[in-house]
């Protein structure tokens, strides 16, 4: 497959995730709406509440996808507020559909399962892998040009702010995609010093 095709397929997979991921979001919006409004709930109240709940998994998820994009650990604030708006626009949308039997109830939690389903992959495809077959620890070992940067220790034995920074930058400019453990092995670094490196940078740059 060419590189062409590959970005190609990734559009029409992106796409299609998009679509699903509206459709549903739109019948939750409207179950949880409705279902607002029959227990009482004045019609501001009714339209902002599916957006606080559907929102929440919006906004985790970027949080999530931002994560995984720039391959620091992701934040537990935003996995718990995911698991706990998934929990609240399911039990929403399977109220909506109960007076009808659990048959109505199964139907309407469908779009909450969609909606959350899309997120996550969405997720995975934005997460950085190598290619396979292709180590890319053995070619930077191996290559010249991508030189290995040990970083500089004090006299203490400890490694500055300012050396590891420097190390963990000079790698990723040699390779934007090196993961965390690549980046360790190429510095010298720990796992924990690479990770709070990128977290500053990452900081640092929005």
């Amino acid at each position: 497959m060419t590189h062409a095709d590959k970005d190609r397929y990734r559009a029409l997979t992106a796409a299609a995730v998009l679509l699903v991921a509206a459709i549903a979001a739109t019948v939750s919006f409207v179950h949880i709406e409705s279902l607002a409004v029959r227990y009482g709930q004045p019609h501001p109240a009714a339209w902002l509440l599916p957006l606080s709940i559907d929102g929440t998994v919006a906004v985790s998820s970027l949080a999530m996808l931002r994560a995984a994009r720039t391959g620091v650990t992701t934040p537990w604030l935003a996995r718990g507020m995911l698991l706990l708006a998934v929990g609240a626009t399911l039990a929403c949308n399977v109220g909506f559909g109960l007076p009808h039997g659990w048959p109505g109830a199964l139907l309407s939690g469908w779009p909450a399962v969609a909606f959350v389903g899309c997120a996550e992959v969405a997720i995975s495809m934005s997460r950085k892998r190598p290619e396979r077959g292709h180590d890319r620890t053995a070619d930077i070992s191996r290559t010249p040009s991508k030189k290995r940067t040990a970083s500089k220790k004090r006299p203490g034995g400890r490694t500055s702010q300012a050396d590891s920074e420097a190390a963990v930058l000079s790698a990723l400019t040699a390779d934007p995609a090196m993961t965390t453990g690549q980046l360790a092995t190429v510095t010298g670094l720990s796992d924990r010093t690479v990770r709070r490196v990128r977290a500053r940078l990452n900081g640092a740059s929005t």
